[in-house]
């Protein structure tokens, strides 16, 4: 599937970029696990960080389908005669590109694109808020069949995910969760994921003072507590943010890059765009986890 399909497929059916997918590279035998960059330094990982949403909740799948439209009507309302297809694509790319980010960076340039069509912008926060509340609107049935039982934790993870969480443990390896997601959002959905065992205290998100979280700040306060170089540390995501910043340090970036709604395949949008981040593994989801974790531990 083409990028632009998948995109459509996938992200609310707006226009997407038309550049064509990257080629595809070697892959472990009998398997979906792409290894970008066949040459990485293996064996070596003593730290691993996570991303949530995406990377292992599905639970908020299908947030970009409350966000955009709710952007859209945002600058639809100054009355700048744009139509409401070209404003589509101006919100598209924008949330698209700090996707991975907090909120609240998206909620930043809303207000800046306001300015710029002569309006007066709401405080950045307000407009979170109010998409946090559209959003819950949209997921509060999940969480709460979550926490009643009636469903399965798993049924709302990366598939997968609890068994490789599990083998990492088995390794005695270091976990950690670093979400774009407001903190008592992204601990509250690990409880009821059931996952949050797996952390312990080591679950961050997104915060107010939005100046005091990042994922660059949390991967380099575990690379100074631990005391690791390069390949020692890895990170999982299906965002361009924790990728590159992971990247940015040495570290083995596996890209997940997961077609969330139907919980199987490559979403197509995701993996062009994280192999572009500098991903050295793409993955659909973890289902071959005990294909990867060997690979990645260098016990092959």
């Amino acid at each position: 599937m083409k990028a632009s399909v998948a995109w459509a497929a996938n992200h609310g059916g707006m226009e997407a970029s038309t550049r064509p997918d990257p080629p595809l590279h070697p892959f472990l035998p009998n398997s979906q696990i792409e290894l970008v960059n066949p040459a990485l330094e293996r064996g070596r990982i003593r730290s691993v960080l996570f991303d949530f949403d995406g990377t292992l909740s599905l639970i908020r799948e299908g947030w970009q389908q409350i966000m955009k439209p709710m952007m859209v009507g945002v600058l639809l309302d100054l009355g700048t005669g744009e139509p409401e297809a070209e404003l589509a694509v101006i919100v598209s790319d924008f949330v698209d590109r700090l996707t991975g980010k907090q909120t609240i960076y998206q909620m930043l340039e809303l207000a800046e694109q306001v300015k710029q069509r002569g309006g007066t912008p709401r405080d950045p926060l307000d407009y979170k808020h109010e998409y946090l509340d559209r959003l819950w609107q949209r997921i509060a049935g999940r969480v709460q069949a979550l926490k009643s039982g009636e469903t399965d934790p798993d049924e709302l993870l990366v598939p997968g995910s609890r068994a490789l969480l599990t083998g990492l443990r088995e390794r005695g390896v270091s976990l950690y969760l670093a979400s774009g997601t407001d903190e008592p959002y992204v601990l509250d959905e690990a409880r009821a994921l059931q996952v949050d065992g797996f952390f312990g205290e080591h679950i961050y998100g997104a915060q107010d003072d939005y100046k005091r979280f990042s994922k660059a700040l949390i991967i380099n306060r575990i690379i100074e507590i631990h005391g690791l170089s390069g390949p020692e540390f890895l990170a999982f995501g299906d965002g361009y943010v924790e990728i590159e910043n992971t990247k940015d340090v040495g570290g083995i970036a596996v890209g997940v890059a997961t077609d969330e709604a139907r919980r199987e395949g490559v979403d197509q949008w995701k993996r062009t765009r994280l192999i572009g981040a500098g991903a050295d593994v793409i993955i659909p989801d973890f289902r071959e986890h005990a294909q990867l974790l060997p690979y990645l531990f260098g016990e092959d």
